[in-house]
Formats: C-alpha cells, sequence, structure tokens
C-alpha cells in the first residue's frame, strides 16, 4: 500500500510480506530509503545480491534496479523521492526547505565506495534514531487523513541528515590512505560539511580551526590524500555543480552562487578547466 503524503514523496508500507512486486516508481524515482523492520532474505541491486535482515537500511539513487526476495515474512517501509521534488515545478513543494534537503542527499549521491547501498553507521545510536524517525513518518502515514504534516517534514528533514553524515563518515573512511589519519578525517568532513561557506575554507581559517600553521595544512592534508588541499575543494565542489545540473532546474548563476563562485562566467572557466567541457556542453550531455 502507498500513498503521496507529500506532492512527490511516496510513502509505502508493507507487512508481511513473502512476495514483493516490482517496484512501479523505478523509472521516476530518484532516491529512496528502504528499511526492514522485520524478516529475512535477499536484495538484489543492479545484478548484485546482498542478504537483509531485520533492521537493515538501504538507500537508493536514481538509475538503481533492486528486486527483494523474501526468506521470511518481510515488513518493509519506503520512502521514495520522485524525480519530480526536487525540480521547482510544484508549488506545494515551494513551502518545503527542498534546497536543504537536496543538498543532504547530494553527499549519497555522489559516493563512489556505496556501491550496494545498505547503510552503515559511525553509532549505534545513529541507527537507532533513524529506524525511530522512520517508524514515526510510518505511523503518521497509517493514520490516513489525521496525518500530520509538521511531523513527517521536520522528521524526513532529519533522516536525510543522518543518512548524509553517515555516509560522509563511511566516504571519508575510505578517502585516506592505510595508515588513517582521524585529523584528515575531520578536516575532509568539515570540508564537506561547509562546502556552501567558502569563507571557512580558506587555508588560513582550516588552519585556525584545526590548530596548524597555514604554511603547514596544506602540505598536510597532500600527504594523507596525495591531493592538495585547494584542489579537492575544488573538485568536491564540482562534483556537486554536476550533481545540480543532472537532477535539478537550477540556474548556473544559482549553482555559482551557492558554491562560492564569482558568478556563472567564473564557474563555467573552472569547470572546463578541471572538467575538458563547458557548463553548456556537460548540459547538452546530459539531453
Amino acid at each position: 500500500m502507498a500513498r503521496t503524503i507529500i506532492e512527490n514523496i511516496v510513502i509505502a508500507k508493507y507487512e508481511e510480506q513473502t512476495f514483493f512486486e516490482f517496484c512501479k516508481y523505478t523509472t521516476i524515482r530518484f532516491f529512496e530509503i528502504l528499511y526492514f523492520e522485520k524478516g529475512t532474505g535477499t536484495i538484489k541491486i543492479n545484478g548484485k545480491t546482498v542478504p537483509y535482515t531485520s533492521n537493515s537500511i538501504f538507500v537508493f539513487i536514481p538509475d538503481d534496479i533492486y528486486i527483494v526476495n523474501p526468506d521470511s515474512a518481510t515488513t518493509t517501509v519506503a520512502i521514495k523521492f520522485l524525480k519530480s521534488f526536487f525540480r521547482n515545478t510544484s508549488s506545494q513543494n515551494g513551502k518545503l526547505p527542498v534546497n536543504g534537503w537536496f543538498r543532504k542527499i547530494e553527499e549519497i549521491l555522489n559516493s563512489e565506495s556505496h556501491q550496494l547501498r545498505e547503510m552503515q553507521f559511525e553509532t549505534e545510536s545513529d541507527r537507532l534514531h533513524l529506524v525511530s524517525l522512520i517508524n514515526m513518518v510510518a505511523t503518521e502515514y497509517m493514520r490516513e487523513q489525521t496525518f500530520d504534516n509538521f511531523i513527517i517534514q521536520n522528521s524526513l528533514s532529519v533522516i536525510l541528515h543522518l543518512i548524509a553524515r553517515n555516509i560522509q563518515f563511511i566516504n571519508t573512511a575510505e578517502t585516506v590512505k592505510a595508515v588513517k589519519s582521524s585529523k584528515i578525517q575531520q578536516i575532509i568532513n568539515y570540508i564537506h560539511t561547509n562546502i556552501y561557506n567558502s569563507e571557512l575554507l580558506t587555508t588560513k581559517s582550516l588552519a585556525e580551526e584545526f590548530h596548524m600553521a597555514d604554511n603547514y595544512i596544506s602540505e598536510y592534508f597532500k600527504k594523507h590524500t596525495d591531493v592538495s588541499l585547494k584542489k579537492y575543494i575544488i573538485n568536491y565542489k564540482l562534483k556537486l555543480v554536476e550533481t545540480r545540473l543532472k537532477y535539478t532546474d537550477a540556474q548556473d548563476s544559482e549553482i555559482a552562487i551557492d558554491l562560492g563562485f564569482t558568478d556563472s562566467s567564473h564557474l563555467n572557466k573552472i569547470f572546463k578547466t578541471y572538467k575538458g567541457i563547458s557548463l553548456r556542453a556537460f548540459k547538452a550531455n546530459l539531453a
């Protein structure tokens, strides 16, 4: 059973299922959270099969295709953001913090390590918080006409934040060399968290934040990541630019301002230098 609670977001709960039909929303789904409240079985994702158990949580991004094959009666909750949600075509969505939600999902869209999409958590408390919030959304959903949009909207915001935070932790752990440095993890996390605030990402600001000399932090960063601090920040920004161009209707000028470029011309120049293609040509290739 599925119902659209907020325009272009579908909430679905299936109880004690021994068979799951192919998801009809696959072609128009942008992002999905799938929580296995109860049951065991396997889930085939993009041709690869992994097991699930009670309290497993998976996330899916555009083009992911999955099929659930239960071994025992399975109860799931699915929260699906449709592709149209993050495009500026809905008057109802205009009342929601859509841009803020997209920023949280960006980390997941850019995750290279999360190929099988099963969530891993930095702490067990994060898992428990996420499960509690998903259940809260499902409970409001089950109340049919008496659901509270305020609870659902705010719960979804925290859900996305928790997912993004833990994806960030996983990605950071895999970015650093075999000899892990908690300081490097902290720096990378700080960069990702503050990527929309360029003033906090200057060498001086980062050196002050992490109690290092201005002329040492860049050397330290490159030693542990094999890439310069400046290049890492620019490359990460350009990943976010690509994501915005692919999945939203944001104008070049909006993206430029959001990510700390002087204007769309400056963004285009940097994009072409690093990617070897102009913004216009990149968008044309998406068509």
